[in-house]
């Protein structure tokens, strides 16, 4: 690449985006229009629910591991773990104590990795592995292997994490964590395995008469504006900007054979697509 020298005298290395402010509407517009590289284009990347899994003991845990196992052979998986209730107890001793978000962000995370620890135990007799966010480049060779790699879904903000709209609950939270991931690796399918079919109009579990929402747009869901979700609003909003992954599943870890549908391309649950 050829140094140039601008009309205000500053030199750059000429490229395309030479003496932008990256801030220019037309110039990020254009940013838009270039391939996007997808790393692992058949990959699936799953979280299993910390609160509505995880925290209910091998009873549940056990069973959902067993259909990842017998699909490891077929499916190349990736396997996230949220936090559950002890990262709300976490969150409770916190806000108590008056600390910011980030703090909290960054309590939730080492909870998230505490439970990626024990899945990755549970899963070494069958190939499982515990990584780390930096590991994530090397998920071809542990995919090549037949290993089944297990990562904390809270995404790495920590600290950093941008103050929420309304109160002090971190936004990104494990949801969030895991459709990241799925985007950058340029995932085929990202699975959000929990305790419910789907998503209904409001919590079933409060309210008997909620409606099943079988599909649905990210941009319509958030249109809804429903007193409650299982899943987060922040994923929500960046799914409605996603690249690579076109779809985000909600199933029910509990019902025996909903995630190996999933894994399938089926929809045993609920489909949120990407867009508006």
């Amino acid at each position: 690449m050829a140094l140039k020298r601008d009309e205000s005298g500053r030199l750059h290395i000429e490229s395309s985006l030479m003496g932008e402010s990256l801030m220019r509407r037309d110039l990020l517009a254009d940013t838009d229009t270039e391939h996007i590289y997808r790393l692992l284009p058949d990959l699936q990347v799953l979280k299993l629910g910390g609160q509505s899994l995880i925290d209910r003991g091998k009873e549940v845990v056990v069973p959902v591991l067993e259909e990842l196992v017998a699909a490891r052979a077929e499916y190349d998986q990736l396997v996230l773990t949220g936090g559950g209730t002890r990262s709300r107890h976490a969150y409770a001793i916190a806000l108590d104590l008056g600390m910011p978000t980030g703090v909290l962000a960054k309590l939730g995370s080492s909870i998230s990795e505490q439970n990626a620890l024990m899945i990755a135990l549970l899963l070494a007799p069958y190939g499982g592995v515990k990584i780390g966010h930096d590991d994530l480049v090397k998920l071809p060779v542990y995919l090549q292997m037949g290993d089944i790699p297990v990562m904390h879904a809270m995404p790495p903000y920590g600290f950093w994490e941008e103050p929420p709209a309304v109160g002090r609950i971190p936004p990104h939270r494990t949801d969030s964590g895991t459709f990241l991931t799925a985007e950058v690796l340029g995932a085929r399918r990202c699975i959000l395995v929990k305790d419910e079919r789907g998503l209904f109009s409001d919590d079933p579990k409060r309210t008997p008469t909620a409606q099943f929402i079988p599909e649905i747009s990210a941009g319509e869901l958030l249109a809804l504006d429903l007193p409650d979700l299982p899943v987060e609003r922040a994923m929500l909003h960046s799914l409605v900007r996603a690249r690579s992954v076109h779809e985000v599943l909600i199933v029910n870890g509990r019902e025996r054979g909903a995630l190996t549908a999933a894994l399938q391309g089926e929809n045993p649950g609920t489909r949120i697509l990407s867009g508006r």
